[in-house]
């Protein structure tokens, strides 16, 4: 749990929510916090704060990834809660993070990405994740249906992935697709 301003800088927070981050009092407090979250988290919490802030709503619970430590990374659920001051103005936001159950691959995750698609493979990427059949992907893209196979074939390698559909569930908890918008777009720092 944490105590978040009106300006959402952690004000407080307590020792679980040190130990899940993974970071000392000195470096969370005062930050934002969105510089504890992975940068997919923004897009999505930025709407629920926003609401929080305008006086529509009181909570939220959303599904994140967040930081733990400088170089790793886990998904965790975050209720967000409005704490109102006098004349109902937002004086602050309580927020709760209850990390996931991980494998141990997971924790080993790097936070800084590393770049592990090219162009096309991210517009492939995101092709497969709207659901897109091979050949809707090779006339969209202008490649034949065996170069649409032979990309899908070098990702599932690299996310070791029986199928496409634990390819973008890989996607999607690593932070390679973005979260809360569709279509799905891959983040940039992971596009060579």
């Amino acid at each position: 749990m944490a105590s978040l301003n009106p300006g959402l800088k952690i004000e407080a927070a307590n020792a679980d929510f040190f130990r899940h981050v993974a970071l000392p009092s000195t470096e969370v407090c005062g930050r934002s916090i969105y510089d504890i979250l992975h940068p997919s988290a923004r897009n999505v919490l930025s709407k629920h704060f926003s609401q929080l802030s305008n006086g529509h709503g009181t909570r939220f619970v959303e599904r994140v990834v967040a930081m733990r430590g400088h170089d790793r990374v886990f998904s965790a659920e975050f209720t967000g809660i409005a704490v109102k001051g006098e004349g109902d103005d937002l004086s602050g936001v309580v927020v709760l993070m209850s990390p996931d159950d991980e494998p141990a691959e997971a924790a080993e995750r790097p936070a800084k990405p590393t770049p592990m698609l090219t162009a096309l493979d991210a517009r492939i990427l995101e092709g497969v994740a709207t659901g897109a059949s091979t050949v809707q992907l090779a006339s969209r893209l202008y490649l034949s249906r065996q170069g649409v196979e032979y990309h899908v074939g070098l990702m599932l390698r690299r996310f070791k992935a029986p199928n496409r559909a634990a390819l973008v569930s890989r996607a999607y908890s690593m932070g390679v697709l973005t979260v809360g918008s569709w279509p799905p777009r891959a983040v940039p720092d992971f596009v060579k």
